[in-house]
């Protein structure tokens, strides 16, 4: 199974939570070492999409919102390649999938 092309991923989630410097949970630094900033969103968001058409989703976990899937490879940035783990909902009320985070991946 693949994330569906039209699955949401929230604007404010790029430019207010992974691409912001935060104290705690800091994953803009990670991001910026493939080239990725606040100046163009966008080329995240298109990122993401790319690796999400490219790579199977996994099932990851069931709560009482929906099901959760697990996308992994190889994010490709403007500068280079990192290996994320990115993380998406399948709302139970209808279907849909949206974008909930992007972490490093570890072995």
């Amino acid at each position: 199974m693949h994330i569906p092309p039209e699955a949401e991923i929230p604007r404010e989630k790029l430019t207010h939570y992974l691409l912001v410097p935060k104290p705690l949970d800091d994953k803009s630094r990670f991001l910026a070492r493939a080239g990725f900033d606040t100046a163009n969103p966008e080329v995240l968001e298109t990122a993401i999409r790319t690796l999400a058409a490219a790579e199977p989703a996994l099932h990851d976990g069931t709560n009482e919102y929906g099901n959760f899937w697990r996308v992994e490879g190889l994010l490709t940035g403007p500068e280079r390649g990192i290996l994320v783990v990115t993380i998406w909902l399948e709302w139970h009320t209808d279907g849909r999938f949206r974008f909930v985070t992007l972490k490093p991946w570890r072995q």
